[in-house]
């Protein structure tokens, strides 16, 4: 009798179990008792359709995971029954199909079926190169067994035989495939199968090599595969589900089930094995390229043809070879010259030439000489071709001969939502950033070293990756052999790497205190301050489109800009306060029908757009709830504000927006100019968009309760500013939320002088410079009626 269909869910569950599942050697032995389980009950269900009748020349086989042997606790079915073609009726062998796929489905499996004879498969593997991919795993279950060594053979030869025609379509569905699941190594919700590195790609490594067109790696290649096979197999026993992908919200659970102290050891781990297997596909694929290559372009032996690229490197059928392995002998700065020499090709090097490179390479003094130094300052100015010949020299050992802390951040993921790689990837993407901003400054050398080591210090247990990058710092570029001076120049680098951009966008520009904290960071050293500045940029852009928007490159370049006029101004006498530019100067260049028209009572509205962002200037009758106003406008008309700066000149508001259009829509001035007016005559016509669009929102709650962002929070920041008391403010973001504070905010009779608005993942990070009427910085009491009033605002809670 089949086994109750009740049963068979929880008896692979069962199977699976949580008992020594992260024992070594534990995943193998238990994925070979789930496939004879799976095999074992296929061939009951085999024994009750047939009925004992033996059907000639009739057979089940198993394609895919269940093929392979390596099925998931959950995973699907993939059942082909398979007949030759004057063996049985047509409607017998239909009749018989259904008899096998009924109790399947009545079991909840998911299933994968298909009726087919020899001459079929062979036909389908012609026509589909998925299918055919497919087919090279057939595997017999129950029934004739020839029938099923007939289908397999038969595909496998015509593979082998169309390999010429076959070989370019199975690169071109690998790469589409790719470019719609991403990278499996740097996601932080890797999808474990289909990913560049997953698990599909070990089935396109064995179809290669059934090709005989290239050899598969083995070893850690295989080790990788077992690990993500445990990492799916603990995912369908954490959530009950045949999923692929390791979401979030199941990190922890997965972590626990295979033995890791932390989700982050799990995902470092699941990342390196992506990257192995990502190497290793990329790879193979090249060697079964050139391996077409070598039968079809001439009959009979070919010499490769050898490209020299100096330094006894040649190019040689799309990678960088060595001409002598015993130049990796006698060379110790040889692994740096074929990573120049590759990187500015933009070719990978060869894996003969990686290991030789990685086993014979003498090692390098400590510390490093002038010329050594010098030559890393090349590999790293290599710029985009850097990326895949680093991986290389990576995945052998080279990297961190280099570099011994390398294997602290290596594959370590980041949970920050602007960034989109592991912390490796991202350092080596902003050295390939900041090679493009290397004539901003005469010290090239220090950008480039800044830029690989600035997020050294994420490593387990830090609290301040900037500070713990520092130190590491001072100990490796010693260790590279760089000066006392440039030492201390590179730990700066590395400490105050976030500064400028936090100043930028969290910070009024144009107040002082705001420029003297940028040049602190800087030591006070122009030149140190573009390599900081260069850095910024280098850093924000290869973390991703969320880290690096037109609206901060405008606010960066703006900072930039009164730092350099305050470096450059001269230095004031002793006891005279140094100079500063008046932020309403700006006023002074306003044409006079534009204030008298202001004065009428029509505002003005200037738009400069560049790129997504816009610079909204806006000159109105100042008056309380200007600023609510106008953030409640710019809402309601779907702009997103990034930063505020309002200035007042005898009684004239001369205000800066800036702000992002997501629906790409260009802001409209005489719009803005129709809704400031009616807003200053009290009709609230103008916000009704808003509210309607608030109105269908949930109210946030300090009471959310568990998984809850939690009550919003608003800090004084000290120091920040000797002219208005600064504010930080972080909530859970809604439409209107600016709007809403800034009428809170004037209702209690306090201005706001400037907003600097940051949103990520749905959380504000804003900054706010706020006055009392009398324009000076709010007393205790004050700040204090202010900080509960932001909170009350951002938490949803009505002013008593």
């Amino acid at each position: 009798m089949t086994p109750s269909s009740s049963d068979i869910g929880s008896r692979r569950l069962d199977l699976a179990g949580t008992r020594d599942f992260h024992v070594a050697g534990a995943g193998p032995a238990r994925r070979a008792a789930l496939s004879r389980f799976n095999r074992e009950w296929l061939a009951e269900v085999w024994r009750s359709a047939t009925g004992g009748n033996r059907y000639e020349g009739v057979a089940l086989a198993a394609v895919g995971s269940l093929g392979r042997g390596d099925a998931g606790p959950l995973s699907d079915y993939d059942l082909v029954l398979l007949h030759s073609e004057r063996s049985v009726p047509s409607k017998e062998v239909a009749a018989l199909a259904e008899r096998i796929w009924y109790p399947i489905w009545d079991a909840g499996v998911r299933l994968d079926h298909s009726v087919r004879t020899v001459t079929q498969c062979r036909q389908v593997a012609a026509d589909d190169l998925t299918a055919a991919v497919g087919l090279l795993d057939l595997s017999h279950v129950a029934g004739a067994e020839e029938v099923v060594a007939a289908a397999r053979s038969t595909v496998a030869h015509d593979w082998r035989g169309n390999a010429r025609k076959r070989l370019p379509q199975l690169v071109e569905s690998v790469a589409a495939r790719h470019a719609r699941q991403g990278d499996l190594a740097q996601s932080i919700e890797p999808e474990l199968k289909e990913a560049h590195g997953g698990l599909r790609d070990m089935t396109v490594l064995a179809a290669l090599a059934e090709a005989w067109l290239a050899d598969r790696p083995h070893g850690s290649v295989d080790a990788a595969y077992a690990l993500l096979l445990d990492v799916r197999d603990a995912v369908h026993v954490v959530t009950g589900r045949g999923r692929d992908r390791l979401g979030r919200e199941d990190h922890d659970a997965v972590a626990a089930l295979l033995g890791y102290e932390e989700a982050d050891d799990l995902l470092t781990a699941v990342s390196g094995a992506g990257r192995l297997i990502a190497f290793a596909l990329d790879g193979t694929l090249r060697r079964a390229g050139q391996s077409q290559r070598a039968r079809t372009l001439r009959v009979g032996p070919r010499r490769p043809q050898m490209t020299p690229l100096g330094h006894g490197l040649f190019a040689s059928d799309g990678e960088v070879v060595l001409g002598s392995s015993r130049l990796a002998e006698t060379d110790e700065g040889m692994a740096m010259r074929a990573a120049v020499v590759a990187a500015r090709a933009h070719l990978p090097i060869a894996p003969a030439t990686l290991e030789n490179l990685a086993s014979a390479a003498p090692p390098l003094p400590t510390p490093w000489t002038p010329a050594v130094r010098d030559l890393f300052g090349d590999v790293l100015a290599t710029g985009a071709g850097l990326a895949v010949v680093w991986e290389g020299l990576d995945q052998v050992g080279v990297v961190e001969r280099w570099l011994p802390e390398w294997r602290d951040v290596r594959s370590r993921p980041q949970r920050s939502a602007v960034h989109r790689h592991t912390v490796d990837r991202h350092l080596v993407e902003t050295v390939i950033r900041a090679a493009g901003l290397v004539r901003r400054t005469s010290r090239p050398d220090l950008l480039l070293v800044a830029a690989l080591l600035h997020d050294i210090g994420k490593v387990r247990g830090a609290h301040d990756h900037s500070v713990t990058g520092a130190e590491l710092t001072r100990r490796i570029v010693s260790r590279w052999g760089f000066g006392e001076e440039d030492v201390e120049t590179l730990v700066r680098l590395v400490r105050e790497h976030l500064t400028l951009i936090e100043l930028a966008t969290r910070r009024d520009h144009q107040d002082p205190a705001t420029v003297d904290a940028a040049i602190a960071a800087a030591g006070g050293d122009r030149e140190v301050f573009e390599i900081l500045l260069a850095l910024t940029e280098a850093d924000a852009s290869a973390a991703g489109p969320q880290a690096w928007t037109d609206w901060r490159a405008t606010l960066l370049e703006q900072l930039a800009v009164a730092v350099r006029e305050r470096l450059e101004a001269p230095r004031p006498a002793a006891g005279e306060p140094p100079a500063r530019t008046d932020a309403s100067a700006v006023g002074t260049h306003l044409a006079p029908e534009v204030v008298d028209a202001v004065r009428a009572g029509t505002p003005h509205v200037a738009v400069i757009s560049g790129g997504g962002s816009h610079r909204i200037d806006i000159v109105d009758l100042d008056r309380v709830g200007l600023f609510a106003d106008t953030a409640g406008l710019l809402a309601a008309e779907g702009h997103t504000v990034r930063t505020a700066i309002l200035r007042t000149l005898d009684g004239v508001a001369v205000d800066e927006w800036h702000v992002e259009s997501p629906s790409g829509a260009v802001p409209d001035p005489e719009r803005i100019v129709r809704g400031l007016t009616r807003l200053a005559h009290g009709d609230r016509g103008p916000l009704q968009t808003l509210d309607r669009r608030r109105a269908h929102l949930p109210r946030p709650s300090k009471d959310a309760g568990v998984g809850s962002p939690g009550q919003a929070r608003a800090l004084v920041v000290p120091g920040a500013s000797s002219e208005a008391t600064v504010l930080e403010v972080r909530a859970q973001d809604r439409p209107g939320l600016l709007h809403e504070l800034g009428a809170a905010l004037a209702t209690a009779g306090i201005s706001v002088r400037s907003a600097h608005i940051a949103t990520y993942a749905g959380q504000t990070l804003d900054t706010f410079y706020v006055t009392g009427t009398d324009g000076r910085p709010l007393p205790p009491p004050r700040v204090a009626q202010a900080v509960s009033i932001v909170i009350d605002t951002c938490d949803g809670v009505a002013p008593s």
